[in-house]
This record gives structure tokens, C-alpha cells and sequence, in this order.
């Protein structure tokens, strides 16, 4: 019989929960559902735009911003980006959810599926950051969006090597 380890004795699954937790509520269905809602290449400045629904305006605004001062791909929204959004939106925010139940209540089936939503989403990341370097919207302030895009460059192998082990929320009894 295998006993569940107390969340508050795994304090790198608690910064992982925060990790899901931000992506959960604001960047999956705010920031990245808001270049679905609105179609581009959006023009902050001309609006040639309608605000949706959903996300609030001050929230579309705060995207526009980020993108207009340093991250004009998202207002250029190419095919393959819309892609990744897209896998964010179906695939990764309901990975999050799902992680966030299964590391809190410390359920050991997450694993794999984790370990193979981490593997495509550091490669997405990396798609996009060449994009931002090289690429034809590559972004003027480049430390910046490095700094900003990390998170989803290196919480992926940090999840991946936390669940590498057969057991990481258990331990025999």
C-alpha cells in the first residue's frame, strides 16, 4: 500500500501548481484566447478591431500593449501560431486543470500525460522563440521576451524531471 506525501512536504509540486494555476486563469484563457476571439494582424492603434466577450477590454488592451511594445508576433497571429494557441486553448488548459487536481490530491496517473503535454509545449516554445529571435516578427526587445517566455521553456523539464520517477507523490507505507 503507497501513502500520498503531504502537499506541504513536496514544496517544488507547490511551485509547480502555481505555474499551472497562472497559465489556467490568465495566460491559456486570457492572454492566448484573446488572439482566437479577435482575428489579426491587429492594429491597436487603428483598432481594426471589435472587442469580444471575452477577454474584458482592459485585459485586450494589456495583450495590445505587450505586443505593440515588444512582441508584435502576437498581433501578427501567422497560421502557425494561431497552431500553438489553439493547442494551448484544447489541449494545454485542460492539462492544467487536470494537474492541478492530480498534484494536489496527488495522483500518480498524471505522469505520463504530463510528461508528453511538457514535451510538446517546450517544443512550441522553442518554435516560437526562434521566431522571436530570427524570424520575420522577431521582437525588438529580445532579453525581454526571453525573460518573459522562461517559464514555458524551463517548467517543462523541471515537470518532466519531477515525475520521471515511478512514484513522485507516494511512498511505500
Amino acid at each position: 500500500m503507497r501513502k500520498i506525501i503531504p502537499l506541504r512536504k513536496r514544496p517544488i509540486d507547490i511551485v509547480i501548481l502555481s505555474f499551472f494555476f497562472i497559465n489556467l486563469l490568465f495566460i491559456t484563457y486570457i492572454v492566448d484566447f484573446e488572439q482566437i476571439a479577435i482575428p489579426g494582424p491587429v492594429d491597436p492603434v487603428a483598432k481594426n478591431f471589435t472587442y469580444p466577450l471575452w477577454p474584458p477590454q482592459p485585459l485586450v488592451d494589456l495583450v495590445h500593449w505587450w505586443a505593440q511594445n515588444y512582441d508584435p508576433l502576437i498581433l501578427q497571429r501567422p497560421a502557425w501560431w494561431l497552431a500553438t494557441i489553439w493547442l494551448d486553448a484544447l489541449i494545454f488548459g485542460p492539462m492544467y486543470a487536470l494537474g492541478i487536481y492530480a498534484f494536489i490530491r496527488g495522483r500518480e496517473w498524471i505522469r505520463l500525460p504530463m510528461i508528453i503535454m511538457c514535451s510538446i509545449l517546450w517544443t512550441n516554445v522553442t518554435i516560437i522563440l526562434s521566431e522571436e529571435i530570427w524570424g520575420t516578427y522577431a521582437t525588438p526587445a529580445l532579453p525581454l521576451v526571453l525573460l518573459a517566455n522562461a517559464p514555458w521553456f524551463i517548467f517543462p523539464i523541471i515537470i518532466i524531471a519531477r515525475l520521471w520517477k515511478e512514484h513522485p507523490f507516494t511512498t511505500e507505507d
